[in-house]
């Protein structure tokens, strides 16, 4: 990947439902998640989640977003699929821009994305190629 962008984002709307929990084992959730992005990448996004919450704390989660908004001068939106999981001794995390998913000055986007969230808040990180 040719270039590197990015940004902060807070977390705007956050909605929650269970939709399975067994009498043994994880429960399974489903969220909608809104973001707004300041940086290198600037707009709103929307995401999906499905997630699964173990009661011993390992959790994981699957994603679809799209993002609206820019990157540098050229704007329009594109869909990062991402998904992490942890437990007490691991983590993983992974994203990817879906191909195809870049519309207007975006459309031919194609690179890795993560989402960091640590004390000094959240960061999306985006290294890119754009034809």
């Amino acid at each position: 990947m040719n270039r590197h962008a990015t940004a902060t984002f807070d977390i705007t709307g956050w909605d929650q439902t269970r939709y399975d929990q067994p009498g043994d084992g994880p429960k399974l959730l489903r969220a909608t998640v809104r973001k707004t992005f300041r940086g290198d990448v600037e707009g709103e996004s929307t995401a999906e989640l499905l997630m699964c919450q173990a009661d011993d704390g390992s959790a994981g989660y699957v994603a679809m977003e799209r993002v609206t908004g820019r990157i540098g001068d050229r704007s329009g939106s594109f869909v990062v699929q991402h998904g992490a999981t942890r437990d007490s001794a691991s983590s993983a995390t992974f994203g990817t821009v879906v191909s195809g998913s870049g519309t207007g000055d975006l459309r031919g986007l194609r690179g890795e994305a993560s989402y960091r969230h640590d004390e000094q808040g959240a960061t999306f990180t985006l290294d890119y190629d754009l034809d």
